[in-house]
């Protein structure tokens, strides 16, 4: 695995303890901009020999979410899809695979929001645009 030095120092940037296994988890996911779930995480760590149990790559993975060190997505429903890009944008999703793919957000216009409930402003947008292959 890559130098963990700066996965380390981001972890404890984000207010999280950076266990040796912690780092592990991160480093799979932050080593480039990615979509992976907790499953694939798992088997990428296992195929390169790290004794890591499934409870500790989803623990971790939901405490990174709940720090903003990753986003946790639900673009269908079935998985939760962890995303090493924080900064605002939206996904195309391939049915088929479940395959996330970033969209810049310049490149999505909204014409008109509806107002928000009275007493609510809005947080944010999530938006997944699903796929097929024709």
């Amino acid at each position: 695995m890559h130098d963990l030095e700066p996965i380390a120092a981001r972890l404890s940037a984000g207010g999280i303890q950076p266990t040796p296994q912690r780092v592990k988890v991160a480093a799979m996911l932050l080593a480039e901009p990615q979509h992976l779930t907790a499953d694939q995480i798992l088997a990428r760590l296992r195929a390169a020999g790290e004794r890591v149990s499934k409870a500790t790559v989803y623990n971790t993975l939901n405490l990174l979410a709940e720090k903003g060190v990753v986003r946790q997505l639900a673009a269908d429903g079935q998985r939760a899809w962890f995303d090493s890009n924080v900064s605002p944008h939206f996904h195309f999703q391939d049915v088929e695979t479940g395959a996330l793919t970033d969209i810049a957000p310049p490149e999505v216009q909204f014409e008109r929001l509806p107002p928000p409930p009275p007493g609510m402003e809005y947080a944010g947008i999530e938006l997944f645009i699903r796929l097929r292959r024709v």
